[in-house]
């Protein structure tokens, strides 16, 4: 990391400097609170109701604050940061437009379970209600984005909200947790311990110990007795650090097993009993193997409608067992026969006990008859060009090599990478699944380089979403991170001109997209960058790139209209995919 400035160093005094016989404010508690909860670095930007806090981080020097450009990457790269590192990760903003700024970064930690707290400024506790200057209720606005909200309004309370809001974030299915703190309770005297602060939260312990053990052994029973058995995994499965005992049942029960978007870390790629990931882009295999399967185990998903398709038509012959950490989540869109409410690391272990060996000779003749690779022959028209499949199943090899993460944005590239990933370790696949965020890639592929330094980090994005946080890339180098950064450039909003030329008679409305010089704009911010349009220039790219010290970025000039297949249209089944273009009749 490139060093603070010298007047920095000057100005800076160390945390031993803090005199601890001064009364402290706020602001200065929250520093501390921070660096008890074991946060090394948060990310944010500066503004006037928080600028109590920033003063006491100055003074303080820990824990360490990285300035981004906008709010949303904040947001992100705390996102990022904690996916990859198993932390709570942590962002902050003023408030107003600075606080709103942070929801989409929220929403997209909230459906994917990434645990988060946002520390936001607020105007001062006497003009709250009166529409002062930047004043807006950001506990309103994000009540649905988070799981809980909390407006500080004594500084003697401040040290309990803040271990209540990291328990909360980690607890149960892990989330967004926020904190509100007025300009003024910044700025005042933190005097005395208050009452303990704990709110209650769901726990599958006490009396339902004795349902629970019943619903596994009959889930046991149930899977003993299927002739075509299948596992469906989630994020669940990543964040209980159960990947290890998954494996294990699978291979023991000879179980076929899907990942999902978020699981797809969850489960080796390559191991004979993956099938690929299911739904809207998943592979053949995965989606007919679902329609067929006559018992099917959820573990940690939320079977979400890109996943299933219409419910009507999902899994029509399965008897589904679900096991999930959230209640909220079991039977909202698809009914089971058989729900198991609690942390994985106890029931899967449980229902693993459980279940005996067996081998499905029959049910894995039907499967082999299935397509396991997503993509079909490139057409010959397409000889030399560069094309998206070409980068992503080279990305792919590059990251599986050399054990990186990698971070991508949202669209096509997102799909072709999912489709292509081969073996990552628990935490290597950060992308926005549940919300779908444009823009994610770049601040995300930061935090989580900050946070494991030992790693390569690549981030994708597409030409679209990797400018909607493009500055972010004067904070790359202004951290000097050596992030790998892939842009697949097609001059398209590249999903949205799929959809188009399929279910909209090729009206390309709105969707082409000018953009600048990446390689310029990378240079300008001191990033060394390269273009490559052809197939043969890939490799020698993806070296340079991989022996480059501190960030480099790659404009991947691939085909305009080149679509990801396979694909499940809009409203069909899963057994209704599409594999390959089909002709214009």
């Amino acid at each position: 990391m490139r060093p603070a400035s010298s007047a920095a160093r000057r100005l800076a005094p160390s945390p031993a400097t803090l005199t601890t016989n001064v009364e402290r404010t706020c602001a200065e508690v929250l520093c501390s609170a921070l660096v008890d909860e074991g946060v090394e670095v948060v990310f944010g930007h500066p503004g006037g109701a928080i600028l109590p806090f920033y003063d006491a981080l100055f003074r303080a020097g820990a824990p360490r604050h990285v300035l981004m450009r906008h709010e949303q990457g904040a947001a992100h790269a705390a996102d990022g940061y904690a996916r990859a590192t198993g932390h709570v990760g942590v962002c902050v903003a003023t408030s107003g437009p600075g606080a709103t700024n942070l929801v989409t970064g929220l929403a997209t930690a909230m459906m994917d379970s990434v645990p988060m707290v946002a520390i936001t400024g607020q105007v001062p506790m006497k003009v709250l209600g009166t529409e002062a200057f930047q004043e807006m209720d950001i506990l309103g606005i994000t009540m649905p984005v988070t799981k809980h909200g909390f407006l500080v309004e004594s500084a003697d309370e401040l040290p309990e909200i803040v271990a209540e809001a990291f328990r909360l974030a980690r607890a149960g299915r892990p989330g967004p947790v926020l904190i509100d703190v007025p300009k003024d309770v910044q700025n005042a005297p933190y005097r005395a311990a208050p009452r303990v602060l704990r709110l209650a939260i769901a726990d599958d312990r006490p009396a339902a110990e004795l349902a629970q053990a019943a619903a596994l052994s009959r889930a046991a029973e149930l899977l003993d007795e299927a002739r075509r058995p299948l596992i469906m995994a989630g994020r669940g499965v990543v964040l209980a650090g159960m990947h290890a005992e998954l494996l294990d049942l699978a291979a023991r029960a000879d179980l076929p097993v899907t990942t999902t978007l978020l699981g797809l870390d969850g489960f080796p790629a390559t191991h004979p009993l993956c099938l690929g990931m299911p739904g809207m882009h998943g592979t053949e295999r995965a989606n007919r193997a679902i329609q067929r399967a006559d018992v099917i185990l959820g573990l940690g998903l939320r079977f979400d409608d890109r996943v299933t398709g219409p419910t009507s038509t999902f899994a029509r012959d399965a008897a589904i067992i679900h096991l999930d950490i959230d209640p909220v989540s079991v039977g909202r869109t698809v009914r089971p026969a058989l729900a198991v409410i609690g942390d994985l690391r106890r029931t899967l272990t449980a229902l693993a006990e459980r279940v005996r060996p067996k081998r499905h000779p029959e049910w894995w003749t039907e499967l082999a008859a299935w397509e396991r690779a997503a993509a079909p022959p490139s057409p010959s028209s397409l000889e030399g060009l560069l094309t998206g499949r070409a980068v992503s199943r080279a990305i792919a090899q590059q990251v599986a090599r050399t054990g990186a993460i990698v971070a991508t944005d949202v669209g096509q590239h997102q799909m072709w990478i999912a489709q292509e990933l081969l073996d990552a370790q628990p935490g290597s696949h950060l992308t926005s699944g549940g919300l779908g965020a444009m823009g994610y890639a770049l601040p995300a592929a930061f935090g989580a380089a900050l946070g494991r330094p030992d790693r390569p980090v690549w981030m994708v994005a597409g030409d679209g979403g990797f400018q909607m946080t493009v500055q972010e890339l004067a904070t790359v180098a202004q951290e000097r991170v050596p992030l790998k950064l892939a842009v697949m450039n097609n001059g398209y909003l590249g999903m949205v001109r799929q959809w188009q030329e399929l279910f909209y008679e090729r009206r390309y409305s709105a969707s082409e997209i000018a953009g600048p010089d990446f390689v310029l704009l990378a240079q300008a911010y001191g990033i060394p960058a390269r273009m490559v349009d052809r197939v043969e220039d890939l490799e020698g790219a993806l070296c340079w790139a991989a022996h480059t010290d501190g960030p480099m970025l790659l404009d991947l000039r691939i085909v305009s209209e080149e679509n990801v297949y396979p694909m499940v249209p809009p409203g069909a089944a899963l057994d209704e995919l599409v594999t390959e273009p089909q002709p214009v009749s």
